[in-house]
């Protein structure tokens, strides 16, 4: 069949929302993009362990360490349904893993920042992981079967951690004067970081009109962006708190919260790896990565020895 029909095929199973299968024929570019953002995801979910992981033997009571800690090992989980998504686009672990290591691959810039305080842990699950939950809930209708149904149960427990950050903070905001500063403290770092986790401005990305148009995103990063900014404007009042935007106003006709201008030149400047943990980053992923090498030997050699066990005695 002609490349022609082949596109035409493609692009008409994206308009009736079938979902597009590893074996389905594809445009190399449709595989290629699904490549970047789904390894760029996994990335995002490993290196997030690391601000997070830091926190878990100076939480505030054993309760506290073992959410801390389970929430933790979901997100080595995540990272592990995303790599195996994939991989099924062609594409090796070591492969990835290496793009990262380099710096030829990205993940999410927000990961870059430093956690001051336990109020951080707190508002990483509730902006961080809220700012995720907006963008994952869409990649659960993305037009790659793989990654759609990894996002489903990615979604799941991603609630439970903005629950579970909200929760940090709101024990916060009942508590002392200092408890109550904490809390505050860490909205205003981590509020400006989060409205940048949905990326540039539409008018400054190149690739949002053929991922829309194949279904690989559903809403721009504006769309989404507006989203969350609606969802938090309203759940911060609960928390007695306020975001650090004097821009911050709803609109009545347009049914949406006006907000200030992001700082892009700090935005791009950490995506280009000079944010405050950019190196710390990058260096402890590749020493765990080192530290690890004798165990995926290890259990190379055992697997390569159970097969051929089971190779003589089929023989």
């Amino acid at each position: 069949m002609e490349l022609k029909n082949l596109e035409q095929l493609f692009q008409q199973k994206i308009n009736d929302d079938i979902k597009i299968e590893p074996k389905d024929w594809m445009p190399d570019a449709y595989r290629k993009t699904n490549i970047r953002q789904i390894s760029q995801h996994a990335h995002s979910e490993i290196v997030g362990m690391l601000p997070e992981g830091n926190w878990i033997t100076r939480a505030p009571s054993l309760k506290r360490k073992a959410i801390l800690l389970a929430k933790v090992q979901d997100e080595a989980g995540h990272g592990l349904y995303l790599y195996s998504a994939a991989e099924t686009l062609g594409i090796s672990r070591e492969e990835m893993i290496d793009q990262l290591h380099t710096g030829k691959a990205k993940y999410s810039s927000i990961f870059n920042y430093p956690t001051l305080t336990w109020a951080d842990m707190g508002a990483i699950g509730w902006l961080v992981d809220g700012a995720a939950i907006i963008n994952q809930i869409m990649l659960c209708r993305t037009s790659y079967g793989p990654y759609s149904r990894a996002m489903i149960r990615i979604c799941k427990e991603e609630s439970f951690h903005q629950r579970q950050g909200f929760e940090i903070l709101w024990v916060l905001s009942q508590g002392t004067e200092e408890q109550k500063a904490m809390c505050q403290d860490a909205i205003n770092r981590w509020w400006w970081p989060s409205l940048m986790m949905f990326g540039p401005k539409d008018s400054d990305s190149p690739n949002t009109g053929q991922s829309m148009q194949w279904k690989i995103k559903i809403k721009t990063n504006d769309e989404l962006r507006q989203q969350f900014v609606d969802m938090i404007a309203e759940q911060v009042k609960v928390l007695g708190m306020t975001l650090p935007d004097p821009y911050l106003q709803w609109d009545e006709k347009k049914l949406h919260y006006h907000f200030g201008e992001i700082n892009w030149e700090e935005f791009w400047n950490v995506v280009n790896g000079n944010g405050p943990c950019n190196k710390q980053r990058l260096h402890a992923r590749k020493k765990a990565h080192e530290d690890g090498l004798w165990v995926r030997e290890a259990a190379a050699a055992y697997a390569a020895k159970r097969n051929n066990k089971s190779s003589k005695v089929v023989a």
